[in-house]
C-alpha cells in the first residue's frame, strides 16, 4: 500500500472516529432508552452538518489556493462567504414571522438555504461584473476582498437591527458566530448535492490547476484557457462556500489550514488534495463541534469560535515551520 493510500485510510478512520465521538458526547444520557433515539438523531444531524460544511470549506480552500498560487489564500477572500452570510442574516431578519407561521415553502429549512444561496450568487455576480475582461488574478483577489468587507459591514448592520427582537437577534447572532445546533435534516438534504457536485467539480479541474501552478503565461502556452478556468473555479468555490455557510454559519480557518496540513503529506497535486481535504475538513469541523459541546459553560460555545481558537495557532505554527524550512533550504 502506498503512502498516499495510507494517508487516505488514516483520514477516513479519523472521520469515522470523529463521527462516533459526536454521537456519544453531549448533555443527554444515552442510557435512557426513551430518549436515546432522539439524542442520536439530533447529534447525527449535527455531525452530518459539520462533515459537509468542513468538507466543503476544505475543498474550497484547495481550489482558491490553487487558483491564486498562494497558500495563504482562503475561500473568504472572494467575498462569497460574506455574501452568503449576509443573505442568511437577511433571511432570518426579514422572514422570521413567515418562518414561525409556515411549515411549507416558507419554512426556515427552505428560507435560510435560499437566502444564503441568493447572497452567494449575487456576490459572485458583482465579482464577475467588476473583474470582467481582467486577466490578472491580483485584481480578482482585491475586488473579492473589498466586496467581502462591504458585505460583512452590511451584515453587521443587519445584526444590530435584529437586536430589537430578542428571538430574532439571538438567531442572527448564533448564525453569525457559526453553529450547527439548529441545522435540520431537510437543510442537510438540500445542501448535500451542492457539496458533492462541488467536490467532484474540484477534482475534475485538478489537473488544470496543476498546470496553472507554473504561472498563467506558461499555462496559456500549454493550452489552458486561464479566464475560463478562473471563472469556473470561482463558481465552484461559491457553491461550496454557500453550502457551508448554510449548514454551519461562519466558521473560520478550515479552508485555510486544511490544505496547509495536507500538502507535506499527500503532495501538491490537486487531485490528491481534494479528497484528502474533504475528509480532514469534515473531521476537523466535527471535532471542533464536539469540543464546543464539551466546554462547561452555561450556553454552548459557538462552533466558529472554537475553529478560530484552534485554527489560528495551528496556522501560525505551520507558517513559522514553513518559513524555517525555506530558510534552511
Amino acid at each position: 500500500m502506498t503512502r498516499r493510500a495510507l494517508v487516505y485510510l488514516a483520514l477516513s478512520l479519523l472521520t469515522v472516529v470523529a463521527f462516533g465521538l459526536s454521537l456519544g458526547v453531549g448533555a443527554g444520557d444515552l442510557d435512557d432508552a426513551g430518549l436515546r433515539d432522539v439524542f442520536l438523531s439530533l447529534r447525527g444531524a449535527r455531525a452530518l452538518a459539520c462533515l459537509l460544511a468542513g468538507s466543503a470549506l476544505g475543498v474550497a480552500g484547495v481550489l482558491v489556493q490553487g487558483l491564486f498560487r498562494n497558500p495563504l489564500a482562503s475561500p473568504d477572500i472572494l467575498g462569497t462567504s460574506a455574501g452568503a452570510n449576509l443573505g442568511g442574516r437577511l433571511a432570518i431578519l426579514a422572514f422570521q414571522p413567515l418562518m414561525v407561521a409556515s411549515d411549507g415553502l416558507l419554512s426556515p429549512d427552505v428560507l435560510l438555504p435560499l437566502g444564503c444561496l441568493v447572497g452567494a450568487v449575487l456576490s459572485l455576480a458583482f465579482l464577475m461584473v467588476f473583474v470582467r475582461g481582467e486577466t490578472d488574478s491580483v485584481v480578482l483577489l482585491l475586488v473579492g476582498f473589498i466586496l467581502g468587507s462591504l458585505f460583512l459591514s452590511v451584515a453587521s448592520f443587519v445584526t444590530s437591527i435584529a437586536q430589537e427582537s430578542w428571538e430574532v437577534g439571538r438567531a442572527v447572532v448564533a448564525f453569525a458566530l457559526g453553529s450547527v445546533a439548529g441545522t435540520s435534516l431537510r437543510v442537510i438534504a438540500l445542501c448535500t448535492p451542492l457539496v458533492v457536485v462541488g467536490t467532484l467539480a474540484a477534482f475534475t479541474w485538478g489537473r488544470t490547476l496543476d498546470v496553472l501552478l507554473s504561472g498563467e503565461e506558461e499555462a496559456k502556452t500549454l493550452g489552458v484557457d486561464v479566464r475560463a478556468t478562473r471563472t469556473w473555479v470561482v463558481v465552484w468555490v461559491s457553491v461550496l462556500t454557500s453550502a457551508a455557510v448554510t449548514l454551519a454559519g461562519s466558521i473560520a480557518f478550515v479552508g485555510l489550514i486544511v490544505p496547509h496540513v495536507l500538502r507535506p503529506v499527500v503532495g501538491s497535486t490537486h487531485r490528491s488534495l481534494v479528497p484528502a481535504a474533504a475528509l480532514l475538513g469534515g473531521a476537523f469541523a466535527i471535532l471542533c463541534d464536539v469540543g464546543a459541546r464539551s466546554i462547561p459553560t452555561r450556553s454552548e460555545v459557538p462552533l466558529g469560535v472554537v475553529t478560530g481558537l484552534l485554527g489560528a495557532p495551528v496556522f501560525l505554527w505551520l507558517l513559522v515551520r514553513q518559513r524555517r524550512l525555506e530558510r534552511d533550504a
